[in-house]
This record gives structure tokens, sequence and C-alpha cells, in this order.
């Protein structure tokens, strides 16, 4: 058996592969009503949500009924994070 090493891949600054976005969902899966915006992190888009959310329902809120996507290298979306509640 003979090991093959393959090449390490390193995507360009300004690719498609480091330009992946980040969306919110609503508990339906659907794009969110209010939160309907791109992010450029998954943190920024939380935290979004999370202070939305509080203002919604005060500072103990419970769970959200939000999720979150990730673009893909594709062109389409991928579930990061499901909606509670």
């Amino acid at each position: 058996m003979v090991a093959v090493s393959l090449p390490s891949v390193a995507f360009p600054e300004g690719s498609l592969q480091s330009q992946r976005r980040y969306r919110l969902v609503d508990s339906f899966g659907d794009l969110h009503p209010v939160l309907d915006d791109l992010y450029d992190s998954p943190e920024t888009a939380w935290s979004e949500a999370v202070d939305w959310w509080k203002e919604q329902c005060g500072p103990e809120p419970g769970p959200m009924p939000i999720g979150m996507e990730v673009s893909t290298s594709c062109g389409s979306w991928r579930t990061l994070r499901h909606p509670c509640g």
C-alpha cells in the first residue's frame, strides 16, 4: 500500500470559500421576517438575534424560535442552528 499525500488547498482572501454569509430563520425555517439580513459571522448574526429577542420578550426570554443558516460554496444554504421553541 502506498500513502499519497494531497497538497493542502489555500483559498485566497476574497474567494468564495472565505465569503461565508449567515442568515437567520424563523421557527418554520423561512427567512426571519424582521432579522432578514446577511451577516459576516455567526457571532454577529446570533448577537443580533439575542438582542432582538430580548427586546421582544424581556431579559429572560427562554428558548428562541430563531435558527441560523450558512451559505455554501455552491450557492445554497445549510442549517447551523435549528430554531428552539
